[in-house]
């Protein structure tokens, strides 16, 4: 293993290390979904799906 290799994984580890209390924050401050509010996020997802299929049987 080279040096480069140690170095990217020791800056992985502390980028992980300085962004998880944050993010844990922000998922204990952030308002919850409600039931009705999930279709606004499938009908994205749905779009992105076919569009990724089309693209994968164009070619």
């Amino acid at each position: 293993m080279d040096w480069m290799k140690i170095l990217s994984a020791l800056f992985i580890i502390a980028m992980i290390a300085w962004l998880w209390p944050r993010a844990r924050r922000m998922m204990e401050d952030s308002r919850k979904a409600e039931p009705g509010e999930w279709g606004g996020v499938l009908l994205p997802l749905a779009a992105v799906a076919g569009f990724v299929v089309l693209l994968i049987m164009m070619v």
